[in-house]
């Protein structure tokens, strides 16, 4: 079952990125992944993102391509700004296959970058003829630009990283959760069916990202329930029905151990901040 979100959605966005602290860290550190692609842009700041179970550093203008069905999250301190690229599933065919991360160091490729940015801006917020057909072609533009990059930047070395072994198997690890996180399956099952034991993958995921497997699991689990409490009206129950919970109260007591506050409290809190923005 797909659950419907705001982060899910798979049409053509631009959204900016830039820290929001009555959103909540949660929207961009835990773990999650999307149905298209993602091309995040850093314009300002320094900070960390962790793609597939794999933590680098990024920076100014850094590219960050992130395939569909792809676990990431990453932290944004006060001084980060960017913009996140949604890629409509159409078009995905025209963008790597793999995660890729890029240094834009040249003056004249960052000025580029900016324009093409900003045409897509222009063309997403204009309510002109044509201008969604215009938008996609700049998106296209932008695929040209990133394929050249690929040629030209700087050695992408997350790629090369992202071969070892350890990093191969948390890659894996992660995509099992993908695809198995509302089940109730623990790390032990996850590393069976990998071929490994739990405290060799375990040691490879803290090699990799600095967390352990289960903390990576519980992650993936964690953003889920905040979308589905602050962005549906499911009740608490069936939501940790839908997550593999056994009983909504071992839900509430596991959601609460990593946010201080229960399901309830949390989808309260959130119809209070969207409460004031409205006022304001």
């Amino acid at each position: 079952m797909q659950f419907a979100s705001e982060m899910q959605k798979t049409a053509l966005a631009l959204t900016p990125i830039a820290q929001n602290p009555t959103a909540g860290r949660w929207r961009t550190e835990a773990m999650r992944s999307h149905a298209t692609p993602r091309l995040i842009y850093i314009t300002k700041g320094q900070g960390r993102i962790t793609i597939a179970g794999l933590t680098s550093g990024y920076g100014p203008n850094n590219l960050i391509f992130i395939p569909a069905h792809t676990m990431y999250g990453f932290d944004v301190g006060p001084t980060v700004y960017g913009h996140m690229i949604t890629v409509p599933s159409a078009m995905a065919s025209e963008w790597p296959d793999d995660a890729t991360q890029l240094r834009l160091i040249d003056v004249g490729v960052q000025k580029e970058m900016i324009a093409l940015t900003e045409a897509l801006e222009r063309e997403l917020k204009s309510a002109g003829q044509g201008h969604s057909r215009a938008a996609h072609y700049h998106l296209g533009l932008l695929a040209v630009f990133f394929e050249r990059q690929l040629v030209t930047a700087p050695s992408d070395t997350f790629k090369k990283r992202s071969q070892t072994t350890a990093a191969r198997l948390v890659a894996a690890f992660t995509d099992l959760i993908e695809r198995d996180y509302r089940s109730d399956r623990g790390v032990a099952e996850y590393a069976t069916a990998l071929g490994v034991t739990p405290t060799h993958l375990t040691r490879c995921c803290n090699q990799t990202c600095g967390k352990s497997a289960l903390a990576l699991l519980r992650d993936r689990v964690h953003y889920e329930a905040c979308m589905l409490l602050r962005e549906t009206p499911t009740p608490v129950k069936e939501i940790a029905s839908q997550l593999g919970f056994h009983s909504a109260a071992y839900f509430s007591r596991s959601f609460a151990a990593q946010t201080g506050a229960t399901p309830s409290q949390f989808r309260k809190s959130g119809a209070s901040m969207l409460h004031l923005q409205r006022m304001n």
